[in-house]
Order: C-alpha cells, then structure tokens, then sequence
C-alpha cells in the first residue's frame, strides 16, 4: 500500500526542538524523506545552506522556536526584540529565496511554517513573542497567495498548548496549577498530544491537502475562543 508522503523529500529546521522530532516521526510513518536540520537559523548565511545542501525539496517545513520573554512591555530592550525576531521571523523570507525557484520551476512544492496561536489572541508579557509570531502568519498569507499560481502552497499551523519539550516540559506540565490552567483555559481539557499535531503536518505535506492557500491553522484545543 502506497504512504501518503512516498518518495516526497523534506527538509525540517531545528529538527530537535519544538514539534521536530514528532514531525519528523510522523513523516517517516508516512514514508517521506525527512532531511533533518539542527541548530539555529539565526545566521543570515545558514537557510540558503541548508537548502542548497539538500537538493531536492517537495516541501519545507519551517520549524523555529526560541524561549519566549515574558518582559512587561515597557521594559522590552532593542536587543530583546531583535534576538526574537532574528530567530523566528527573519529566517522565512531567507528560506523562501533559498528554496522558492527550484518549487517555480517544477511548479510543486509546500511550505509549511509551525507557529504559535500566541499571535491569534492576546496575552499579558508577551508583546515581543506574539509580535513575531503575528509577523510569521502575515508572511504566510502574504506568500501563500504570491505563489499559488506556482502550484506551490505556503501554509501556518498556529498553536498552542501542544504536548513539546519546548513551551509544555514534564515538569511543567506535572504542576497541579498548569493542570487547573489546562481546565479552566483550553476547552479541550487536556494539551494537544504531539501525534495529533504532527499527523496534521504530514496531512498538509501531501496532496491531499493541495488546495489551501495562506492558511492559518490554529491547532490549540479551542484555546483562541476562551
């Protein structure tokens, strides 16, 4: 029986970090060819590397995290700003030139960005993170319709409470307070489990899911409605 994702190449940033390692199991299961990138982006020179180093690419998936400053918003420095930007926001345009005229060319390809529902709704002392985050979303919708008439799909999950090492550590989530959180804030009751999240990725790397266009997918357990 034929995988969903046979024979498909593709690349995952930050691999070990965030959603990477669920991601890069679920598009195994499906029978992809999971290039896996580790360490940081913040190089100016290191997307255009990565992507020159892995040849052919039928998707990217654009996996980026950083601890996320909780400073009031008025205490928010230069460099605090910077630093996050220059780790989940500047890389996507740099990934996108690196990767984009081999996609046009072939007319095929997705680019899938892993961001954060933080950018959907409003949270004290986090100015800095949902700022970026915000800026993530708005250059996919813009990409995603540039590129459309490629053939070539851009996408964004945004979530939150999502079962990762990252944002959701055991001992976090072992704090009878994160628990009550859990209950009172997130109509699911519970975090979204990493097998969920990521089969939802594999599901938008295939073509199945060929007709979306500058989607954000908020992936959060209904926690954007509370």
């Amino acid at each position: 029986m034929r995988q969903a994702l046979d024979k498909k190449r593709i690349l995952v940033t930050q691999s070990d970090t965030f959603m990477g390692p669920a991601i890069c199991e679920s598009l195994q299961a499906q029978g992809a060819e999971v290039i896996a990138h580790v360490g940081s982006l913040a190089d100016p020179e290191e997307p255009g590397k990565i992507v020159a180093a892995s040849g052919k690419l039928d998707v990217l998936i654009a996996n980026l995290a950083i601890s996320a400053p909780t400073t009031p918003a008025a205490e928010v420095t230069d460099s605090e700003w910077d630093e996050v930007f220059g780790a989940l926001v500047h890389p996507l345009p740099r990934l996108a030139r690196a990767v984009l005229p081999q996609m046009v060319s072939r007319s095929s390809g997705k680019i899938i960005v892993i961001g954060s529902a933080s950018a959907l709704r409003g949270m004290k002392r986090t100015s800095t993170y949902s700022a970026a985050r915000g800026a993530q979303i708005s250059y996919v919708q813009a990409l995603g319709v540039e590129v459309a008439k490629h053939n070539i799909n851009v996408n964004a999950i945004a979530q939150n409470f999502v079962d990762n090492p990252s944002y959701f550590p055991e001992e976090v989530q072992a704090n009878p307070k994160f628990q009550d959180r859990l209950k009172r804030e997130v109509p699911l009751g519970r975090l979204v489990s990493a097998r969920e999240d990521a089969s939802f990725v594999a599901y938008l790397c295939s073509d199945a899911a060929n007709c979306f266009v500058g989607q954000v997918f908020p992936v959060c357990g209904g926690w954007i409605h509370r």
